[in-house]
């Protein structure tokens, strides 16, 4: 079964407004099986925009991704982030298929 994915990206405009947000999503990411693949680090724009913080964050499979943002908790702590970001979220489905050979 293909794992679900959020992909976000954000600009922050108050750090501190913004940390009780990171903090009350640890426990929140945890129940629903939640997992950092990308927190953060290093990137380059190729194409197109971006913003100054990039996240991915791996679920066992799609539906429990979007049940977590569908949570009470993580409505609630939207509220908590939207006065100090703008971001932008996409909950995707992972590829489990074929992939390309090196022959």
């Amino acid at each position: 079964m293909a794992k679900g994915y959020w992909i976000g990206r954000v600009d922050v405009n108050s750090d501190e407004g913004y940390k009780p947000y990171v903090v009350a999503n640890g426990p929140i990411f945890r129940k629903w099986g939640g997992r950092f693949v990308v927190r953060g680090g290093k990137f380059t724009t190729v194409e197109g925009a971006s913003r100054t913080r990039n996240v991915v964050i791996e679920f066992p499979d799609y539906e429990t991704a979007i049940a977590c943002y569908n949570s009470p908790e993580y409505q609630a702590n939207i509220k908590v982030r939207q006065p100090h970001s703008i971001a932008d979220l996409i909950v995707i489905e992972g590829y489990d298929g074929p992939q390309p050979s090196d022959g």
